[in-house]
C-alpha cells in the first residue's frame, strides 16, 4: 500500500515537469513574434527568452527533485 501510494504521489509531482515544457515553448514562441516585429532588438529579446528558459527549467527540475525525494527519500 505505501509502495502503490508512493508512485501516485511521484506521478502526480510530474505535472511540473508538463508545465514547465508548455511555458518554455509560450517563451520561445513569442521570442518568434517578437523578433519577426521588431528584428532591431533581437538580441535584447534573446536575453529576456534565455532568462525566462532559465526560469522555466528550474521549476522542473525542482519538480523533478520532489519527485526523486518521494520515490527514494522516504
Amino acid at each position: 500500500m505505501l509502495q502503490a501510494s508512493k508512485f501516485i504521489a511521484a506521478g502526480l509531482s510530474t505535472i511540473s515537469i508538463l508545465g514547465s515544457g508548455v511555458g518554455i515553448g509560450i517563451v520561445f514562441g513569442s521570442l518568434l513574434v517578437s523578433i519577426s516585429r521588431n528584428p532591431f532588438i533581437q538580441r535584447e529579446l534573446f536575453l529576456f527568452a534565455i532568462l525566462g528558459f532559465a526560469l522555466c527549467e528550474a521549476i522542473a527540475l525542482f519538480g523533478l527533485m520532489v519527485t526523486f525525494l518521494i520515490l527514494f527519500g522516504f
